[in-house]
This record gives structure tokens, sequence and C-alpha cells, in this order.
């Protein structure tokens, strides 16, 4: 009998139990982390009164994308927390060019984690790729807003 190559044979198909349960396992990980969120949303919420985020977010097209991307540059963090986070800076009344920028600029930009990765992938090369995303993200904020208006 032939034996097959190393080559030639085909990869074993993976085990859908074995797929649900580490979806499972990834899923209760996650808990901690949304609930965290949500209180750490709670307490910034009551923080700062509604009224206070009206006043900083007044609808201007500009203004409004650039203070949401630096917020979010500051406090980057996961896409899964920034979109309820968003939710709720939707419901308090922040304008949707405001909190589009800060969910691009949450995931894209990182000013935290600026140091590490200059030191890993060059100084010059980090400081583009933030000042870019950071760009990018009150662009992309303009461009959905007016897009979402004229459907």
């Amino acid at each position: 009998m032939k034996q097959q190559s190393k080559a030639t044979r085909q990869p074993e198909r993976p085990d859908a139990g074995e797929a649900l349960r580490k979806t499972w396992k990834n899923f209760l990980q996650s808990i901690p982390i949304i609930l965290g969120v949500l209180l750490t949303i709670s307490l910034v919420l009551t923080a700062i009164p509604p009224s206070a985020l009206r006043q900083l977010f007044t609808g201007h097209p500009v203004k409004d994308p650039f203070i949401g991307a630096l917020v979010g540059s500051i406090s980057s963090g996961n896409p899964l927390t920034s979109y309820i986070f968003g939710g709720e800076l939707l419901r308090e009344g922040v304008t949707l060019f405001a909190v589009t920028a800060f969910i691009v600029s949450w995931v894209t930009v990182g000013v935290v984690q600026l140091p590490a990765e200059a030191m890993m992938l060059g100084k010059r090369y980090a400081l583009t790729r933030n000042s870019v995303s950071f760009l990018m993200s009150i662009l992309v904020a303009i461009v959905t807003v007016i897009l979402v208006r004229w459907i």
C-alpha cells in the first residue's frame, strides 16, 4: 500500500464541538471586560452631566469629530467596548460626528501604546501611522454622517 507524503495529506477538519467550547470560553472571558466597561461608562456619565456633554459637542461638523477623535485616541480600547460606549454617548445627546470619530480613533490610534509601538516598529513609523489614523478618523466621521443623512 502506498503512503501519502506529508505535503499531499489533507488537513484534519476541526471538531465542531471543540470549536463551540472555545467560542463559549472566549465569551465567558469577555464578560468581565464588558461589565468593567459598563461600570466605567456609568461612572463617567454620572460624573459628567449631559449638559456638559451637550456644551462640549455642539454639532459642529469639524470640531465635534476632532474632539471625539482626541478623546478616543487617548482612551484606546477594543471595538466591542467602543460600540457600547458610543451607544451611551449617543443616548446622552453627543453628536454622531463625535461618536463616529471616537469609535474609529479608539480602535486605530494608540497614544497609550505609542512608546511600545515606536520601540518595536520605529519612531517615524509609529508617529506617521498614528497621525494618519487620527486624521482619517475625523474624515471617516464626517463622511459617515454625510452619507447617513443622505441615505
